[in-house]
């Protein structure tokens, strides 16, 4: 079904993304792809589809088939009718006025009569549990929602071979299993071929035939998980999250390295007290109240739309409440809005505008009078963006674009830190090295509010969770003997402490 024959790529004639690369992958495989953020994943999944050569400068040589049909030799919209690609950032994708348009968009290109284009469009959006949204505009969805759609909209053209780069990273657990049983499940039903590229190797791996590992542009392990999973010593020095043992109820509290702080504390940084806010006349947030304190790690945890970046724009200034109040402390007021909160955005591309990454990371503090070359060295080495200093951003992994944000927001040094879906593209090797060093800048006094649905680094790194529901925010204790009596909420933190 897919067949690569001796594939190289190379971008600008001298940055070698593939490199002599040879896969075959046979009809109703279901394979994981993965590797360190830009080992050339995503290059490969453009080349999967066409978009490489025929809509990229780079060189290739080598054969591509998909479906017995050659890329070389074929446009990319004729590649659409053998394999969809689902985008990692699923913005670049989505267009429609409307949820419902968007995925029956594909199918009316195809030619269908309209009955089927609307049978194929319902179909995709029951299997992606998104039947719900479909009257509302992509723009006004959460990340996570938007990747629903995006996959939906693939999944009704039905090709016959999906590539999806990492579907799940804006997903919450139970649409992680949902979308990736669904994939499953097509792929059974309509004898699909899968190829996922995903750092979430446990729960794709539950499903998966075959697990590639790439390192450098080359594949360096091709086996199934359970043999794959087994070497970890080999998974750990390509910095990859192996899969943990899931936790038994009984043994949470001693498994998370969280703390509990005291909020018995100094005023706090900034508090929403009885905050209203949403889009287009629709409220997300209804009585909304939360506190972060000078010096302390919040996580903020939900089910995909429950509110989380609208909390994240509320507190940047980007979205005005419709009615309750946005407090800061006295000593952040005179600040100017960059700094009193600086916001990573889910998708770096809204914030990455320079020629160059290290022009990228100076320019917030070079505006501020705050550049220091010292402190530019020191986040480009952290970062692991050292060697790609003079690089233009998008010619970036999509991993090494979200450090490149990270590092220009840090750079800020704002009174509040908020960081929504930091893990997009992220190795665990490069995510810890970065979290680890905002753990020292948090042990400085610098508050720092995590927005994710990778409950790992929520337990490794929070001082205090907070579950949204419902549009209002309930504080959670990293112990189950210590957290609500509410039984949902006790399996919500189950989920939370055992990822």
């Amino acid at each position: 079904m897919i067949e690569i024959r001796d594939l190289s790529v190379c971008y600008n004639e001298q940055i070698t993304a593939i490199d002599r690369l040879s896969l075959r992958v046979a009809p109703q495989e279901f394979v994981l792809l993965t590797g360190p953020s830009g080992c050339g994943k995503s290059t490969l999944a453009r080349c999967l589809t066409g978009l490489i050569p025929h809509s990229s400068t780079a060189s290739v040589w080598g054969e591509v088939k998909v479906d017995g049909a050659s890329t070389a030799d074929h446009s990319v919209a004729e590649m659409a009718t053998h394999v969809g690609l689902v985008f990692q950032n699923p913005s670049t994708q989505l267009f429609g006025s409307t949820v419902a348009d968007e995925v029956a968009f594909g199918p009316r290109n195809l030619g269908l009569s309209a009955q089927e284009a609307s049978e194929r469009a319902a179909f995709a959006l029951k299997a992606t549990g998104i039947d719900h949204l479909r009257e509302r505009s992509p723009r006004t969805l959460s990340g996570g929602e938007q990747q629903r759609v995006a996959i939906a909209a693939v999944l009704a053209m039905r090709p016959k071979v999906l590539v999806l780069d990492e579907p799940t990273s804006n997903l919450d657990l139970k649409g992680t299993e949902a979308v990736l049983s669904t994939l499953d499940r097509l792929r059974r039903e309509h004898a699909l071929t899968i190829l996922i590229i995903e750092h979430r190797l446990g729960e794709a791996g539950k499903y998966a035939d075959r697990m590639i590992v790439m390192d450098e542009g080359r594949i360096t392990l091709d086996a199934p998980p359970e043999q794959a999973f087994n070497d970890k010593e080999f998974l750990s020095s390509l910095g990859l999250r192996y899969p943990r043992r899931r936790l038994s109820r009984d043994g949470l509290a001693s498994q998370t390295g969280a703390t509990i702080v005291s909020q018995a504390r100094s005023k706090p940084v900034v508090e929403l007290k009885d905050v209203e806010a949403g889009y287009d006349g629709f409220n997300v947030l209804r009585g909304m109240n939360l506190a972060v304190h000078p010096g302390e790690f919040v996580a903020l945890v939900g089910d995909n739309g429950t509110g989380k970046t609208t909390v994240a724009r509320l507190l940047a200034g980007l979205l005005k409440p419709e009615s309750g109040e946005v407090i800061w402390d006295g000593s952040t007021k005179d600040l100017p809005l960059g700094r009193r909160a600086a916001l990573l955005f889910q998708d770096p591309l809204v914030q990455l505008f320079c020629d160059s990454v290290e022009e990228e990371i100076s320019f917030g503090p070079g505006n501020f009078g705050l550049y220091s070359p010292e402190r530019l060295e020191e986040l480009l080495e952290v970062s692991h963006l050292s060697s790609v200093s003079q690089r233009n951003p998008y010619a970036l992994s999509v991993g090494q674009q979200q450090r490149v944000a990270l590092s220009s927001v840090i750079a800020l040094d704002p009174a509040l830190l908020i960081l929504d879906e930091p893990t997009m593209g992220q190795d665990w090797a490069s995510l810890s090295r970065m979290m680890d060093f905002l753990t020292h800048l948090n042990g400085n006094g610098q508050a720092i509010l995590l927005i994710t649905h990778d409950y790992k680094l929520v337990c490794r790194y929070a001082h205090r969770i907070l579950l949204l529901e419902d549009g209002k925010v309930s504080s959670v204790a990293p112990s189950v003997g210590l957290f609500s009596r509410s039984n949902e909420q006790k399996e919500t933190l189950n989920e939370v402490l055992s990822a």
